[in-house]
């Protein structure tokens, strides 16, 4: 495995590691200047994977599928976030240092991937916080042991 998979499985494993910790009825909750649920950042996060893969490497795209706003449960987000995670550690593998359809190289779109889904994550936490479901200190402080992810 190389590192940029490494690193990458490290930050889906902490995506990961924040979801466990919403209870399901948060997946709805919404920041109070409107826009995405808790869930739907989830969700949007596989799907922008997906629309990558599907540039990328359309053939890592089997079994993979786009979660819809009506679908999110935490056992789908779960489930899809794994799986594309799974592809997209494939992608790094077979990379060569280059990612069709994105330039410079392939260490680049890792620190995309990241930024993208960690503005997210902000995302989730804002939407929490504001509608009083904050997650655990533990959880907080969590996220940033990469070491230990």
């Amino acid at each position: 495995m190389n590192q940029l998979t490494e690193t990458w499985q490290i930050h889906n494993r902490i995506n990961i590691y924040l979801l466990n910790a919403i209870d399901e009825t948060y997946l709805k909750d919404i920041s109070a200047s409107k826009g995405r649920s808790v869930g739907e950042h989830f969700a949007h996060i596989n799907n922008v994977r997906l629309l990558w893969l599907k540039v990328a490497a359309p053939e890592l795209m089997y079994g993979l599928n786009k979660i819809e706003k009506e679908a999110i449960t935490k056992d789908i987000l779960t489930t899809e976030l794994n799986a594309s995670a799974e592809a997209i550690s494939t992608l790094f593998e077979k990379s060569e240092g280059k990612i069709k359809g994105f330039k410079p190289n392939a260490t680049a779109f890792l620190g995309y991937l990241i930024s993208h889904e960690s503005h997210h994550r902000g995302q989730v936490m804002l939407c929490l916080k504001q509608n009083g479901h904050m997650v655990d200190k533990k959880i907080q402080f969590g996220i940033w042991e990469w070491g230990v992810r």
